[in-house]
C-alpha cells in the first residue's frame, strides 16, 4: 500500500484528504499538523483508512509521548516510535498500543549515509528487541551498494515486518521496490516532499498499480439469511393463527422451506413480507417430503416430521448435490428417540436422500454428538416442545454453536422456550469463545405450541462476506441492513477482517458496515461454527503476506461439495501455497502490491465450482486478483442462497 506523508494541515483538511479514492492511508506528522487534543481524537477515531501516528519532537519525549498515547487510545492503526527515544517511553508506549491492538513501529532515519549490512542488520534487531511488529529504516543512499545493503534485510524477515528504503536520488527507486520485496506500506508525497528522492502520490500509484482498478463499491443489498428464513417458515407453518415475517427475498433453499410448508398443509403467500397460516396441533398422514437441495431443511423437517406425522413412516427426498450429501450423524441421534433412518438407494452406514423415516420421536434424555454440526440438533428443538413430556439434550463437542442460537431465538419468537447451559471451564467463561465449548445442555418442556409471529428477518451475513473481503483486499465496501447484534455464524467475519488488519467500522446510528483496505497479516481462526466462511477467508489468507491457519476443515466434507478438497484444489491452480494438516488448513499469502509488483497475481482459466455456491463466489473475489478473467463451470449454483449474486 501507498501512505501519504501528512503535515501542516489542520483537521479539516486532513480529512479532505483522505476522502479523496486515490488516498489509501497517511501518515499524521503530530508535531508538525496544528491538531489540538479533541482534534487528535476525532481525527484518530473517525477516518476509516489506516492511518500511521508519528510525532518527532527532538528532546520533547514527554510530549511526543501525550501525543501518541491520544492517537493509541483514539484508534490509531499504526504508531511510530523513533528508536532513539528512551526506553521507558517506548514501554509505555509498546504497551498501550498492545493494549488498543495498534501496531508499533520503531523507525531508524540516517539524512547522511547508510550504514553498512551488519550494522543495519544490527538495528533491526534493537529495533525488535525494543517492541517493534514493524521496523521501518529509512537512509540516505549515496551509491548503488548502498540500496543493495538496505534490499537485503528483506531475506532475513518475514513479509510484512519491514519496512526499509533508501531517502535520496540513488535510492529512490527502493521505495517501490520495498514493496516487492515485502514492505507493508510505503510512503509518497502530497505536494512537497517530506524526504529527498520521495516519489508524488500520482508517480506512486501508476509505479505499483498501473492499469490494476481498485474495488470500490457503497450501497450494497444482501437478501434475507436463509437460514434464518428456512427456521422461520417451519416454525410458522406449525403455528397457531398466521405469521407476517416482513424483509424476504427468495432463493433456491429459502424456497424450497415454503414449498415444504405448503406440503404439510400451511397456506403461504409470497412477497416481500411473507404471510404464513399455521396449521397449529393438526397431525399430519405424509407419505413424502421433497426438501430441494437443503441440508439445513432436511435435518430441521425429520425431527419435526417424526414428531407431527403419528409415528407412520414417511419419505425424504431431494435433488441436485443433496443425495450425495452423507447425513453425518442424523441416524445415531434420531435412534437415541426412537426413529430409524433407512437409505432408499444409496448403500453404506451413513444415510443420505432419499431416505425412509420410521417411528414417532419420542421425549426424553439424550447425550448426543455435536461434531457433524448443528442442523439435526436443530430439528431436535423445533420437535420437542410439541412431545407430551420434557426432554434434555446434551450436546457433547458442539459445533456450529451460534446456529443453535439462532434456532432458539425464533422458536422464542413463536412462543417456544428452551434453556441452555455452556461448559467449558474458567477460560470459557472468562471469554465467551465458543471454540471452547466442551458441551451444552438444553432443557426442553412438552405441551408448547407455536404462536404466530410478526418480526423482519434479518439481511444474510454469508451474503454479505464476499464483498467485505473483496473490499478488505482490494479497496472499500459498504454494505447495508446488516444487524451486528446477530446470532448469525457468520457475523464472526467481522472478527477475521479486523484479525487481518483490514479497517472495518459501522457508520453510527444504522446497519451499515464499512471495510477498508489496509495492510493485512496472517491470523489464525477456528471456522468449525461458521463453516460457509471457509472458502472465501481462504482467498482473503491468499493476500495476507505470511502464513494463516485456518480450523475447522473436519466440518467441510459434507457441504456441496467436499469443500476441504475443493478450497485446496482452487487455492493451488490459482497458485497459492497451501496444505492441509490434520483439522487445519494452511495458507501462504503475499500481499497485492507484491502480487502486481513481482507479477504474481492469481491464475485466471477454466475453474470447477462443484455446484458450490461459497465456491462461486470465493472464485468470483479471486479474480479480482488475478492476471486473467476466471471462468466458472456453473455459476447458476449461487441461486441457492443469492440469486442476484455478482460483486
Amino acid at each position: 500500500m501507498i501512505c501519504v506523508s501528512i503535515q501542516k494541515k489542520g483537521l479539516e483538511e486532513i480529512f479532505e484528504v483522505m476522502e479523496r479514492p486515490e488516498v489509501e492511508m497517511a501518515e499524521i506528522r503530530l508535531d508538525l499538523c496544528p491538531l489540538s487534543d479533541d482534534d487528535i481524537a476525532e481525527l484518530f477515531s473517525l477516518c476509516d483508512k489506516p492511518l500511521v501516528a508519528t510525532c518527532r519532537m527532538g528532546d520533547s519525549y514527554t510530549e511526543a509521548e501525550r501525543r501518541l498515547g491520544l492517537a493509541i487510545e483514539a484508534g490509531a492503526k499504526y504508531c511510530d516510535l523513533e528508536l532513539e527515544a528512551p526506553a521507558p517511553v517506548g514501554k509505555r508506549l509498546r504497551r498501550k498500543a498492545a493494549e488498543c491492538g495498534t501496531v508499533f513501529i520503531r523507525s531508524y532515519h540516517n539524512y547522511e549515509y547508510t550504514p553498512s549490512a551488519e550494522e543495519l542488520r544490527g538495528i533491526v534487531g534493537q529495533c525488535r528487541r525494543f517492541g517493534a511488529e514493524v521496523v521501518k529504516i529509512a537512509v540516505k543512499a549515496n551509491s548503488a551498494e548502498d540500496v543493495t545493503a538496505v534490499e537485503s534485510l528483506y531475506a532475513d524477515y518475514p513479509e510484512g515486518s519491514l519496512l526499509a528504503f533508501c531517502m535520496g536520488e540513488t535510492g529512490r527507486r527502493s521505495r517501490v521496490d520495498c514493496l516487492r520485496l515485502g514492505a507493508p506500506f510505503s510512503y509518497a508525497a502530497l505536494g512537497d516532499a517530506t524526504a529527498e528522492g520521495q516519489y508524488q502520490l500520482a508517480e506512486m500509484n501508476r509505479e505499483v498499480y498501473g492499469g490494476f482498478k481498485p474495488y470500490n463499491r457503497v450501497g450494497i443489498e444482501v437478501p434475507a439469511s436463509k437460514s434464518m428464513a428456512q427456521r422461520a417458515i417451519v416454525a410458522a407453518a406449525l403455528a397457531d393463527g398466521t405469521s407476517h415475517m416482513s424483509g424476504y427475498t427468495p432463493c433456491e433453499d429459502s424456497e424450497s422451506a415454503i414449498a415444504a410448508a405448503r406440503a404439510i398443509g400451511a397456506d403461504v403467500k409470497v412477497g416481500p413480507t411473507l404471510v404464513v397460516k399455521g396449521i397449529g396441533a393438526k397431525p399430519l398422514e405424509l407419505d413424502s417430503i421433497d426438501v430441494g437441495e437443503s441440508g439445513l431443511l432436511t435435518r430441521m423437517l425429520i425431527p419435526v416430521l417424526a414428531m407431527k406425522n403419528g409415528g407412520k413412516a414417511f419419505e425424504v427426498r431431494g435433488r441436485g448435490t443433496l443425495p450425495k450429501r452423507p447425513l453425518a450423524g442424523a441416524a445415531q441421534i434420531m435412534a437415541s428417540f426412537g426413529v430409524m433412518l433407512e437409505n432408499l438407494e444409496a448403500a453404506g452406514k451413513e444415510v443420505r436422500v432419499p431416505l425412509r423415516v420410521n417411528g414417532k420421536l419420542l421425549p426424553g434424555r439424550a447425550d448426543i454428538s455435536g461434531k457433524g454440526g448443528s442442523q439435526i440438533i436443530s430439528g431436535l428443538l423445533m420437535a420437542l416442545p410439541l412431545a407430551d413430556k420434557n426432554s434434555t439434550l446434551y450436546i457433547h463437542e458442539p459445533k456450529s454453536i451460534p446456529y443453535m442460537f439462532m434456532t432458539a431465538d425464533v422458536l422464542q419468537k413463536f412462543g417456544i422456550k428452551t434453556a441452555n447451559e455452556m461448559e467449558g471451564g474458567d477460560d470459557f467463561l472468562e471469554s465467551q469463545d465458543w471454540d471452547l465449548c466442551t458441551g451444552m445442555t438444553f432443557r426442553i418442556k412438552g405441551g408448547q405450541r407455536y404462536q404466530a409471529a410478526d418480526f423482519r428477518l434479518e439481511a444474510d451475513w454469508s451474503s454479505a462476506v464476499p464483498f467485505l473481503v473483496a473490499g478488505a483486499i482490494f479497496g472499500s465496501a459498504q454494505v447495508e441492513g446488516l444487524d451486528t447484534s446477530s446470532l448469525q455464524a457468520d457475523l464472526s467475519i467481522i472478527d477475521i477482517l479486523a484479525e487481518a488488519g483490514a479497517c472495518v467500522s459501522q457508520v453510527e446510528d444504522t446497519k451499515t458496515v464499512c471495510v477498508q483496505k489496509a495492510p493485512l497479516n496472517p491470523f489464525e481462526m477456528d471456522l468449525a461454527n461458521a463453516p460457509d466462511l471457509f472458502p472465501v477467508v481462504s482467498v482473503l489468507a491468499a493476500f495476507c503476506p505470511g502464513q494463516t491457519r485456518l480450523g475447522g476443515v473436519g466440518r467441510l466434507a459434507a457441504k456441496e461439495s467436499n469443500r476441504a478438497q475443493a478450497i485446496l484444489e482452487m487455492l493451488r491452480q490459482l497458485g497459492v501455497e497451501a496444505y492441509i494438516e490434520k483439522d487445519d488448513m494452511f495458507i501462504t499469502g503475499h500481499s497485492l502490491s507484491s502480487r502486481l509488483l513481482n507479477g504474481n497475481l492469481l491464475r485466471g482459466g477454466s475453474y470447477t465450482s462443484r455446484h458450490d455456491h461459497r465456491m462461486v463466489m470465493a472464485l468470483r473475489v479471486a479474480e479480482l486478483g488475478a492476471a486473467a478473467p476466471i471462468d466458472i463451470d456453473d455459476t447458476l449454483c449461487v441461486a441457492k442462497s443469492f440469486p442476484d449474486f455478482s460483486l
